[in-house]
């Protein structure tokens, strides 16, 4: 952890239906950055919503975050795909995620450990899962499969102590019992996607 440990953007979005391979389906991918301190209640922050609550949100998934220093991979990504052509932008929140975060990966973070930021507290449950979603979001078909191969999958939070959020906060990572990390989790997970 080189960088200081910061939040550097805050996303929020309501769930909306968008056409995906010709059919209607409910998302709330695509969050938009917000400004100033935002609430952060038991179930996530105020104004956020998941689309499907059978594999988002919940008090073990409140709150999604996902490290700044993959997004130069996700734009390489889709200038292979030729994506840049029609849109070059990924702004924080492309991928889904509340908190974009800086100077914290994968592979630093275990399951219990807990971020403490100045007025609340996330507890670290779990990787996020790659879906067929995330591919219509990132705009090629192979881009859960690339997720799988590269573990840059970011991870669930559960709200430990309520408070408030702001984009520019440092926040601490305290260890938890550290027995299984973000990145031991992901890898156990993704057989299915790369088969």
């Amino acid at each position: 952890m080189a960088l200081s440990l910061q939040v550097l953007s805050v996303q929020l979005a309501a769930a909306r239906r968008v056409s995906m391979g010709g059919r209607q389906v409910l998302t709330a991918m695509g969050k938009q950055a917000v400004a100033g301190p935002v609430p952060v209640l038991p179930l996530g922050l105020l104004g956020d919503e998941q689309a499907d609550l059978s594999v988002h949100g919940g008090l073990e998934k409140a709150v999604y975050a996902y490290p700044a220093e993959h997004y130069p991979f996700w734009q390489a990504a889709r200038r292979e795909q030729g994506l840049d052509q029609i849109d070059d932008s990924l702004p924080f929140g492309s991928l889904g995620e509340n908190l974009t975060l800086q100077g914290l990966l994968e592979s630093e973070v275990w399951a219990g450990d807990v971020l403490r930021f100045p007025h609340c507290e996330l507890q670290v449950r779990i990787p996020r899962e790659p879906c067929y979603k995330f591919n219509a979001a990132m705009g090629f078909a192979r881009a859960s499969r690339l997720m799988a191969q590269s573990g840059f999958c970011g991870f669930y939070l559960s709200v430990l102590t309520p408070g408030t959020l702001s984009a520019g906060e440092g926040f601490e990572l305290v260890p938890g019992r550290r027995s299984v990390s973000i990145t031991q989790l992901f890898a156990a997970k993704m057989g299915k996607h790369l088969r």
